[in-house]
């Protein structure tokens, strides 16, 4: 009798550690996947209208550049602030779409569209972009939500972009805070590339 009832609190034990041992298992493999192939990302605001509305959700992918902050959830924003970044893959190309980080905002994820790479001269000119002296008419910014200003129009710059940083700016440009007033940001600030959206299922589209 008694080495049936040690037997079965074998079993439940072996069992326990099993069940315990494979959800580990999965939120390892989660968070690998997470940090270092794809993620999920919804839009928060208006800042990327009309590309991006607020309340969509994207498909983030991470292999081909990304940063990943070491550290742990529970963290307050101070100690992610002074977390190690471990950025890994290439760089985002000018106009690529991008979801990144500000400076002493924690773990916030911003959504912006890289305009100015390293050693870039960016101004804008009467509501367009100009970089290193090229116009751009951004065909994918609505006409309403440029910057205009007064009678002499508004303007920006010339700013140029540190080595090593990445000028983002929102595409509603009337309505986003971004590197006109934040400056450009460090590499280790771009945590994923923005590649589709997702949902709603009837708004499933690529991303540019």
């Amino acid at each position: 009798m008694k080495n049936k009832k040690e037997k079965k609190q074998k079993s439940l034990l072996r069992n326990i550690i099993e069940w315990v041992a494979t959800i580990l298992a999965a939120l390892l493999i989660a968070l690998v996947i997470r940090s270092f192939v794809f993620e999920l990302v919804r839009v928060d605001g208006r800042s990327m209208d009309n590309t991006l509305a607020d309340g969509e959700i994207m498909l983030v992918t991470k292999y081909d550049y990304s940063s990943t902050w070491l550290c742990l959830p529970w963290q307050d924003d101070t100690a992610k602030e002074s977390a190690a970044r471990w950025t890994f893959g290439g760089d985002p190309e000018r106009f690529d779409i991008v979801i990144c980080r500000y400076p002493g905002r924690g773990d916030i994820n911003f959504v912006k569209r890289v305009v100015g790479l390293p050693g870039d001269v960016v101004e804008i000119r009467e509501g367009y972009l100009y970089v290193n002296g090229e116009k751009y008419e951004e065909a994918y910014i609505d006409d309403n939500y440029r910057v205009r200003g007064g009678s002499d129009g508004y303007s920006y710059g010339p700013y140029t972009v540190p080595e090593g940083e990445f000028f983002v700016m929102g595409d509603h440009r009337n309505n986003s805070n971004d590197s006109r007033a934040l400056g450009s940001i460090s590499r280790n600030m771009i945590v994923g590339h923005v590649r589709r959206v997702l949902y709603p299922f009837d708004s499933w589209r690529g991303v540019e």
